[in-house]
């Protein structure tokens, strides 16, 4: 089994970069993701709650350990996401398009986290 299919088997995962806006995929992928019976946290530290469901400021305030880190960030946030991942022992990042540089990946891959590059609405849509 692939790396990108491990990930996707785990089940509780925090999106980073969830917003309110219905047409961004901050928004979509939590949705998609409940729907295919994911536990998923949102994490945007300019939100209180998405749909009446509460969105946390960071990693460390999570109510659990999550498996995966999926992001939908800038890269220049995203390495903030990563660092706090690494120190939590959360060892599974996705990164959505647009949200890592070759940099970032690089960077990642040295903490020793396991690294996936693609789109996780996309591939819950076609299953």
């Amino acid at each position: 089994m692939n790396l990108k299919d491990q990930m996707m088997n785990k089940k509780t995962w925090a999106v980073v970069g969830a917003t309110d806006n219905t047409s961004r995929f901050g928004y979509k992928i939590p949705v998609i993701m409940k729907e295919h019976d994911y536990n998923v946290y949102m994490v945007n530290p300019r939100k209180e709650s998405i749909d009446g469901e509460k969105v946390y400021s960071s990693l460390d305030e999570l109510p659990e350990k999550v498996e995966v880190v999926d992001m939908i960030v800038n890269p220049k946030f995203a390495r903030e996401y990563v660092d706090k991942a690494k120190e939590l022992g959360i060892e599974n990042i996705f990164f959505q398009p647009g949200s890592y540089d070759e940099e970032l990946v690089e960077y990642t891959k040295d903490l020793g986290l396991n690294v996936v590059l693609d789109c996780v609405y996309a591939t819950l849509k076609n299953e």
